[in-house]
């Protein structure tokens, strides 16, 4: 995703979906950042990984593009040994709390980069080698003139479905009404993709994502979540 930097006329720049501000990290979190990221952490590089040598074994394997505090993969994971999981984040004190997690839970199946989403999909992950991806809540960027910064355009949709194997599915719950549409729109005109659910319809959640303490808030106060299910076709 670029656009032209208003600051330099003719040249282009990355639009990034994210900006660049942390909240506090605890010491513990810092810890595992230092003791825990040369085991589960995957380092920066230009170059595809390789799945089976990077978990040690061949797996079905799903990715969760921007895991926050990282509850959700945790579960997750937790839930389905037999699989592989791999976590992109770019915030520190999220990833920090995950290696924790994961330490403590002694799970073997998950791998965590911490880089741009983009960047991790365009250089780190091999066409047709994601079983599942999963993207919850990403920003909703609501003001229309940041609507360039939201993380599914119609290129990322494509990259997406490249990076998914056939029969492989894209999950995407958003709490923002305008933008679960614009994302609907979307992901209804990349070739390939086949909404899960009908045309234009959105799905239940399904039993597999866990509710987040943020959604259940937003649900006792009337809050409606959108769940959008696609699969690639060929």
């Amino acid at each position: 995703m670029i656009s032209k930097n208003d600051d330099a006329p003719g040249r282009l720049r990355p639009v990034r979906s994210f900006v660049r501000r942390e909240g506090r990290i605890t010491r513990g979190q810092e810890r595992a950042l230092a003791e825990l990221w040369p085991i589960y952490g995957i380092a920066s590089d230009v170059a595809p990984i390789d799945l089976p040598r990077l978990f040690g074994r061949e797996a079905p394997t799903i990715m969760e593009l921007g895991f926050g505090d990282g509850e959700t993969l945790i579960q997750l994971a937790a839930a389905e040994p037999h699989c592989n999981f791999l976590g992109v984040e770019v915030y520190r004190p999220g990833v920090g709390r995950l290696l924790r997690r994961v330490r403590e839970l002694g799970l073997l199946n998950v791998r965590v980069f911490r880089d741009d989403a983009v960047d991790v999909l365009t250089h780190r992950i091999a066409t047709e080698s994601l079983t599942k991806l999963l993207i919850f809540f990403p920003d909703p960027w609501p003001k229309k003139r940041h609507h360039k910064r939201r993380l599914i355009q119609p290129g990322f949709a494509r990259l997406v479905t490249e990076r998914l194997i056939v029969g492989g599915t894209l999950h995407v719950a958003t709490d923002w009404e305008d933008y679960a549409m614009d994302i609907m729109d979307v992901l209804s005109r990349v070739e390939g993709l086949r909404n899960q659910a009908g045309d234009k319809c959105f799905v239940q959640r399904p039993s597999y994502r866990p509710a987040t303490k943020f959604e259940c808030r937003g649900q006792a106060l009337g809050h409606r979540v959108w769940d959008l299910l696609f699969a690639r076709e060929k």
